[in-house]
């Protein structure tokens, strides 16, 4: 098939699409096989219609075309297999076998007869690889996530995975312009062209006094005013048009064309450092006379035309392809809806918001005007100040009148700015006259980035919308709105930057950063109080608000047209309130409503699912997710805030060991009200408090150096170190007896010939694998019991060496020359897999059983340090022997690029989400950030050693649980980087009573302490934030009197445990490894003692 008839087809299925013909879509789609339609492929296997899965599939792919489609195919039957024996239908389950498993039987007939046997076993979990089988619908959702990535390997599924780039309603367009080209051929065009139908061409037949030519025109979206012409699908039929009514209320694009219906008002704008382009200026002031032919406004700026095709190419994947973005298959179980903790505020919550990076650090707004934070892992108020103001005398009289009169003031907002860096918080106080700021209350707060400058955002009483720059200076103000403004909306797409406004007259209103005045004009559902937000990708727009009468309404807009998308339903009681909403994971809606937590897909109307949060919830609970969706705070009615996990936030939680509750304290010198620039006393000020996180003391929410914040900090900032030393006084910890510490010996692992070379905890905690010199690998597991109820690795008890049943052992290849093998491991996130090297070929084995699942990368040269991809367990980072670092696809079996930049072998490798970069190390004592999209080197940074040191050594890498700080190790020091800037900002050397040289160091998993081993036996414990030693491990207090005397015998490596800040594991050069705790009586190793700050 042609290029343009391929091209048609894809049309056509837009159209069909856009008509609402889904199974004539799907139809098409599988007959052509131009586009497989990830989404609709996902769902019917959800939904278990197998036949109609294979039947889709087959317009794309056979059994037998390659291995991936083979897999495919065994993928689903096999689950189609395991339900049947599930349910206990075994006629059905032999049928499947012998119909439609047993073409596998030729390729792969030991696993045709392991399936077999299956049928003998009463419960098929009894066997070992199938031991973890879920429900049926979690067992679909897994086996989905394997078969999309079959399917994007899949050569034969190459680009037919997207549909192409185009406008909305395409097809429409080419037939309008059809229609318009045969007007123009007509003899004697009439004005108001009559089309009847698209089955022959259009002629207008003789009139008297014929017309030059006008176009026909069909707008796709609404057009600022109706056109001249009768709508074309009042005659045809087929197109759909708003009437002239709707499109005076409907925007294309919502910020395209200005609202036609009401007159334009131009904004106040103050000077401002923000340039504002020429372009930008008036442009809607003075439209042109409108066309004879067309109700269109021609304006005058054809660089405005230029910007506003911008927006338009800018907006959701609606406008340009028929089918929402795809996404993976989200399981409602991923919700947050356990409830994990509960924390006591004492006063009436208005207003939450979780820190960007920070999973569990929230920010509190009070009715009362307390503002506080809280370290919900711990269940710990590490901040509470009063909203109050630092100036009293200079502030006018009529505003000290109002605060005598009623001193109370309520936070009606509080927001972390997107970087973390400070807190904004707005509140409700009234002024009686109009001043140089908000007349009223301030009713929300956001932070924007127009031109790339921080600024806040504020709404108020007042109809106005204002931008300040963090000093205090007012940018822009935006008039327009006939009520107080409710809620503001912040927003970017591509570079064009904009704020949605909603207020309490229901209008929905949009700005840009300059002096024109509304784009939009819109009436929210319920015509009442709106709040807006996007999706975390900001692919997609939702509202929620409150109609006067009680109403709650929650809807997803079209931005293409300025329409409701879909409005969800669930809400059943008239609410005296507002319902307040939240979205997360680009998946998920939830609100409060009713004393409990409805939660919406994004793509269905209906309710999902609910939750009471095992009660004592307020008729419309606050709530709001953290950024990765794995928790919830929400209200409760006695003046509290519930937390909400599902399984990863638990294990977040878990993690969350911070120190002291004063060293973590650390508050304000005094509270900072950001006012606007040039006449502070005289202003209610927005009320907005801006603090820098480094004055609260908080950790890593300063300046990336950790030294000096950034200048556009409000007042100077104290150092991290100046504060610690202010809030809490150390005691350096000596731990030199047995009876001090607890200890636990690996049973079955002292062998001097096989020292330990790699450790590792398992992530669920439960066990420890380490991989020794000579290539093989041992697991120790712990189990439930009286003594360790959890299950999880502990030094009070002594593990059991795992084996499968099989008793196979994990070996690698070992080359004959081994004694210059480096080993190096890495386990998968699900502890499912673990992928080694010693010297030879690496080898991935299945943890359950222990076999060789593929071996990799033979040499020369030898692999020396193995990475898994933080977010795709299928790439690899692979450092090898000659410099080379290889970023390999298991999946594919092949090298995606090789990166070159050391000069000496690879000794270390560290991802970060965060920040896109993958850290690598090398014995060159050299480091080097590469860009994880481009895979380009950013930065290569030689280690500062000291003088008249050869660069020589294995340096390791490790990122802080915020995937800034890294932690770098080398035998001659310890050292702290900031990722964002590339550079060194702590150091620390050995010295003192830890002088010998280091061998490793790690991150507890908290990140909160550092633990170092030295090669005299020693175990030091550092606070991570200036490297200062707090504790010292004595080889005396976990070896025998007899190794304590030996100068062979200390930790070659430490790991720390993922969910236990106090727990480390050190695998010994005498083959030996030991879990080791703090007392039971103490139960840290670190402890701060409080000291009177002042406060």
């Amino acid at each position: 098939m042609s290029s343009l008839s391929s091209e048609l087809v894809f049309l056509i299925l837009q159209f069909l699409d856009e008509e609402k013909f889904k199974e004539t879509v799907h139809k098409l789609e599988q007959e052509s096989g131009f586009f497989f339609n990830m989404k609709y492929f996902e769902d019917t296997a959800l939904a278990g219609e197998w036949d109609e899965v294979e039947k889709y599939l087959s317009g794309f792919t056979k059994v037998d075309d390659n291995r991936y489609s083979m897999k495919i195919y065994f993928e689903i039957r096999k689950q189609k297999y395991l339900e049947a024996l599930d349910r206990d239908d075994r006629a059905k389950a032999a049928e499947i076998l012998v119909k439609d498993l047993k073409v596998f039987k030729t390729f792969n007939d030991e696993l045709y007869k392991e399936i077999t046997q299956l049928l003998t076993l009463e419960n098929f979990r009894e066997n070992e690889q199938l031991s973890k089988y879920g429900d049926t619908k979690s067992a679909r959702s897994i086996m989905l996530v394997e078969l999309k990535k079959l399917i994007e390997a899949n050569p034969l599924f190459r680009e037919k995975l997207a549909l192409p780039t185009s406008k909305a309603s395409r097809l429409r367009t080419l037939i309008n312009q059809s229609l318009n080209w045969q007007h123009q051929l007509c003899k004697n065009p009439r004005p108001n062209p009559d089309i009847k139908t698209l089955f022959t061409d259009h002629t207008c037949s003789p009139t008297n006094g014929a017309r030059a030519p006008t176009p026909v025109t069909f707008p796709v979206a609404a057009l600022a005013k109706p056109s001249t012409y009768a709508p074309l699908a009042a005659h045809a039929g087929i197109f759909r048009q708003a009437a002239a009514s709707a499109s005076a209320n409907a925007l294309a694009g919502w910020m395209v064309n200005p609202n036609p219906s009401s007159s334009v008002q131009s904004s106040v704008v103050a000077a401002s450092s923000i340039p504002v382009p020429p372009n930008q200026v008036s442009v809607l002031k003075h439209p042109r006379p409108l066309s004879n032919a067309l109700g269109i406004v021609d304006y005058q700026s054809n660089e405005h035309e230029h910007l506003m095709k911008r927006l338009r190419s800018a907006q959701s994947v609606d406008e340009v392809t028929y089918h929402a973005s795809q996404k993976a298959s989200l399981s409602p179980d991923e919700l947050p809806r356990t409830v994990a903790s509960i924390i006591h505020q004492g006063s009436t919550v208005i207003s939450m918001d979780f820190h960007p990076s920070h999973q569990t650090l929230l920010a509190i707004g009070c009715g009362n005007g307390e503002i506080a934070l809280w370290e919900v892992g711990l269940r710990e108020k590490l901040v509470s100040k009063p909203l109050k103001i630092c100036d009293m005398a200079a502030c006018s009289e009529l505003f000290k009148a109002v605060i005598v009169k009623d001193s109370s003031i309520s936070v009606s907002r509080v927001s972390w700015s997107p970087d973390g860096d400070f807190i904004g918080m707005s509140s409700d106080i009234k002024l009686a006259q109009s001043i140089d700021a908000h007349v009223g209350g301030v009713n929300d707060l956001s932070f924007s980035y127009p031109n790339k400058q921080v600024c806040v955002v504020t709404c108020g009483d007042d109809k106005l919308i204002k931008v300040w720059d963090l000093a205090g200076r007012k940018l822009f103000t935006f008039e327009g709105h006939e009520a107080p403004v409710y809620s503001i909306c912040p927003h970017q797409k591509e570079n064009i930057q904009f704020i949605f406004s909603t207020a309490v007259d229901g209008k929905i209103k949009a700005w840009l950063y300059d002096n024109v005045g509304s784009r939009v004009d819109y009436d929210a559902p319920g015509q009442w109080c709106t709040r807006m937000l996007y999706s975390a990708d900001g692919s997609r727009l939702f509202s929620c608000g409150t109609s006067k009468d009680g109403d709650s309404f929650l809807v997803e807009w079209n931005e293409t047209e300025g329409k409701i998308k879909r409005e969800y339903s669930g809400f059943r009681k008239k609410s005296v309130a507002v319902v307040q909403f939240d979205t997360t994971r680009n998946h998920f809606l939830a609100a409060g409503e009713d004393n409990q937590i409805k939660f919406w897909d994004m793509d269905n109307v209906d309710v999902l699912t609910s939750s009471d949060a095992e009660g004592g919830l307020p008729g419309l609970p606050r709530l709001r997710f953290n950024k990765e969706g794995t928790l919830l705070a929400v209200t409760t009615a006695d003046n509290g805030i519930k937390i909400l996990a599902n399984a990863d936030g638990l294990r977040t939680l878990r993690t969350v060991e911070s120190r002291s509750y004063e060293a973590s304290r650390a508050p304000t010198e005094k509270v900072v009200i950001f006012h606007p620039h040039g006449n502070p006393p005289s202003l209610s000020l927005v009320f907005c408090m801006m603090i820098c996180c480094s004055e609260l003391g908080l950790l890593h929410v300063m300046d990336q150096n950790g030294v000096q914040p950034k200048s556009r900090s409000i007042e100077t900032q104290r150092s991290l170190d100046n504060v610690s030393d202010k809030t809490k006084s150390w005691e350096l910890v000596e731990i030199v007896e047995p009876v001090q510490c607890q200890a636990v010996t690996m049973p079955d692992t002292i062998d001097p010939a096989n020292k330990v070379a790699q450790l590792l905890y398992m992530n669920s905690g439960i066990g420890i694998l380490a991989l020794g010199s000579n290539g093989f690998q041992k697991l120790w597991k712990w189990t439930r019991s009286d003594q360790n109820p959890s299950g999880k690795a502990t030094a009070r008890v002594v593990p059991q060496h795992w084996l499968p049943n099989s008793g196979l052992v994990m070996t690698n290849d070992v080359p004959e020359n081994s004694q210059e093998a480096v080993p190096c491991v890495a386990l998968s996130k699900n502890d499912s897999y673990v992928m080694s090297a010693c010297g030879g070929k690496v080898s991935l084995f299945n943890m359950m059983t222990f076999k060789v699942m593929t071996t990799f990368m033979p040499p020369p040269p030898a692999s020396t340090f193995l990475a898994f991809h933080p977010q795709d367990n299928n790439i690899i980072a692979i450092g090898m022997e000659d410099s080379i670092i290889n970023i390999y696809n298991v999946r594919v079996d092949e090298v995606k690029t090789k990166l070159k930049g050391h000069q000496k072998r690879i000794t270390g490798l560290a991802f970060s989400t965060n920040r896109n970069v993958l850290v690598s190390s090398g014995a060159d004592a050299q480091l080097c950030f590469w860009d994880t999209e481009s895979w380009e080197r950013r930065k290569s940074i030689t280690i500062q050693l000291p003088a008249g040191k050869v660069p020589v050594g294995d340096t390791r890498v490790q990122f802080h649980f915020d995937h800034i700080h890294l932690l770098v190790c080398h035998e001659t020091q310890l050292a702290i980087y900031d990722a964002s800037k590339m550079e060194c900002i702590r150091q620390w050397m050995p010295q003192d009573v830890l002088s010998a040289p280091i061998s490793c160091a790690a991150y507890s998993c908290n990140s909160q302490l550092v633990y170092a081993a030295f090669t005299d036996g020693n175990i030091g414990v550092f606070d991570p934030d200036n490297l200062k030693l707090r504790c010292r491990i004595a080889p005396s207090a976990y070896l025998s009197q007899a190794l304590t005397n030996s100068q062979t015998v200390y930790p070659r490596v430490v790991t720390a445990h993922p969910q236990e800040p106090n727990q480390l594991a050190i695998g010994l050069t005498d083959g030996s490894v030991k879990v080791i705790e703090p007392s039971a009586s103490e139960g840290k190793w670190v402890v701060a003692l409080a000291v009177d700050n002042g406060v």
